[in-house]
């Protein structure tokens, strides 16, 4: 589930709080979580602490990350957008991006329970994996997409200093997702009609940040949201849920933040009062000169975005013809058109959109281009989804580098054959 450098974020509120000074010199610069900062060039340099990882000799990952897959942040693994280009419509589970809070948890679904409990339930109650596995089943294709996703190219593209694992483009991925509707499990324990709020909690080790213990990673979603579109998921792709994914069950929540579908859920509160943890109020929210103080409300929905299939720095050939593939998304719905420029910004194409077309996910595109001179470009990629959001040409600064939706500048070169 991906998380966003919260010791740094922690250290931030303290400040704004006046329990620091506001000019503390690690106010933006120190990458606690990945013992990485941000240069200029957005390229990472040795940060003053290591990660927060029950093992700190490993990543914390249990799958394998082979370079030519991941780029690796530490306790996190980004996927390599080179490396979809012969990937269908779902990234494969071996493939797919993880972020972690402190370390992947092994856990026996034999034994694991899920307990459902607070004021907004009149039957509270638990159940088992194979309870879970006998109740009709919902089966989804939903993207995933961590909150900082994009995060470095506020320094490269903007030249913004931001503070938090430097992902580019590759923390998103889609998958098909099974499980059972969440609605069910709470129709089951007798959620009350005053029920407010809804609260999953991992069983992830607890996150630790500059001597505070925040416990595990939990965050409320709307009642509303929770009945309306999310699941309970023990499948991915067709598999039993990896244990990097949430194994043995998780939540989908379509359309958020990676943050919300918590991994490796082990009990579910629901109250008849708004609930609350640090993680949406003390993080994931917006701060700095364009928000109050206090920060923007919590972070919910995704923006538009879109990425190409190619290595960042590609050397093409100049005189061939090339047909340069991507993919688009939006947390708000699908995606109605795809305009690619070759030109850095100059002219612009419709890209013809392929394969599915569905919410919550990414739609896939492709344009055919012959560079006819050696040189650097920039390939850029706007989207426009259902609702008419469109990818705009620069995103508003934000302290800790979230949704940056901006048009990217894909880098190429072009050399002579």
């Amino acid at each position: 589930m991906p998380y966003e450098n919260l010791d740094d974020e922690a250290v931030h509120q303290r400040t704004r709080a006046g329990q620091l000074p506001r000019e503390a010199p690690d106010r933006l610069r120190l990458a606690a979580v990945d013992g990485r900062t941000l240069d200029d060039r957005g390229g990472d340099s040795a940060g003053d602490r290591g990660a927060s990882n029950d093992d700190p000799s490993a990543t914390g990952i249990v799958k394998p990350l082979p370079p030519e897959l991941f780029v690796e942040h530490e306790t996190n693994a980004e996927m390599r957008w080179d490396a979809m280009g012969d990937i269908g419509f779902h990234v494969p589970n071996d493939r797919f991006f993880v972020r972690n809070h402190t370390s992947t948890p092994i856990i026996d679904a034999a034994t694991w329970r899920l307990r459902l409990h607070g004021t907004g339930l009149s039957a509270p109650r638990s159940f088992g994996y194979q309870e879970l596995l006998a109740m009709p089943s919902v089966t989804r294709d939903v993207a995933i997409e961590c909150a900082g996703n994009g995060r470095s190219l506020f320094t490269t593209q903007q030249h913004q200093e931001v503070t938090g694992t430097p992902w580019r483009l590759g923390g998103v991925g889609v998958a098909r997702w099974r499980g059972v509707p969440l609605a069910t499990v709470l129709e089951r324990s007798g959620i009350t009609a005053d029920a407010v709020d809804v609260m999953a909690r991992g069983l992830d080790p607890a996150y630790v940040a500059d001597g505070v213990d925040y416990g595990r990673v939990r965050r409320p979603i709307p009642v509303a949201k929770a009945l309306r579109d999310v699941i309970l998921a023990y499948e991915m792709n067709g598999e039993p849920l990896p244990p990097d994914h949430g194994h043995p069950v998780r939540l989908i929540v379509p359309g958020w933040i990676g943050l919300a579908s918590v991994k490796w859920v082990g009990d579910i509160e629901v109250s008849t009062s708004p609930l609350s943890s640090p993680w949406n109020t003390e993080f994931y929210r917006m701060f700095g000169d364009a928000y109050l103080p206090q920060g923007s409300a919590p972070l919910t929905t995704q923006g538009v975005r879109s990425a190409f299939e190619l290595p960042w720095n590609a050397t093409l050939v100049a005189g061939r013809p090339y047909l340069l593939r991507g993919r688009s998304w939006s947390g708000n719905g699908r995606i109605a058109d795809v305009e690619v420029s070759l030109d850095d910004g100059a002219t612009w194409q419709r890209a013809p959109l392929r394969g599915p077309h569905v919410a919550s996910t990414w739609t896939r595109w492709q344009v055919t281009w012959k560079p006819a001179e050696t040189g650097r470009y920039f390939l850029l990629a706007r989207a426009t989804d259902e609702t008419g959001a469109v990818q705009p040409s620069h995103t508003t600064h934000n302290d800790f580098g979230y949704l940056f939706d901006a048009v990217v500048r894909h880098p190429v070169t072009v050399v002579s054959g």
